[in-house]
């Protein structure tokens, strides 16, 4: 039964907490920028955007577990990164329509992944608030 409360206050991803699960996010997509570009031989800073998302996600992750009063704002900040990140793999839609998709092959398997892993992040960062909000009004109504 204890565990069972454990499990209910705190909103967890697959064992981890969203703190957590945002600092791998971010060390994620900070390698995913780094070895896209080196594989592909890219010098286009483009090639650096999933990195580039990252540092933000992995810097306010880290602070909203170091400063735990405002964890709130900090994560709302990284949701808004993951938000950003499933916006910009929409854009593999437009080479699809326009029907040049892998065209540049690593530049749209970026987009893919940026797309598919921003949706989920973005789902469990909401899914997290919601329940964020259920705990305090439980607490509240005690």
């Amino acid at each position: 039964m204890e565990n069972e409360n454990q499990n209910t206050s705190e909103f967890k991803v697959a064992g981890l907490t969203m703190e957590k699960l945002s600092i791998y996010y971010g060390l994620f997509l900070i390698l995913w920028g780094v070895i896209v570009s080196f594989v592909s031989g890219s010098s286009s800073m483009t090639s650096y955007i999933p990195s580039i998302l990252g540092v933000p996600i992995l810097i306010f992750s880290f602070l909203s577990i170091k400063f735990e009063s405002k964890k709130k704002i900090f994560m709302h900040i990284v949701v808004l990164f993951g938000l950003f990140i499933f916006l910009g793999g929409l854009d593999f839609i437009r080479s699809v329509i326009s029907s040049n998709a892998f065209s540049n092959f690593y530049a749209d398997l970026s987009k893919i992944m940026m797309l598919i892993t921003g949706l989920f992040f973005t789902y469990q960062c909401i899914r997290s608030f919601i329940h964020a909000r259920k705990m305090r009004e439980l607490g509240s109504a005690e």
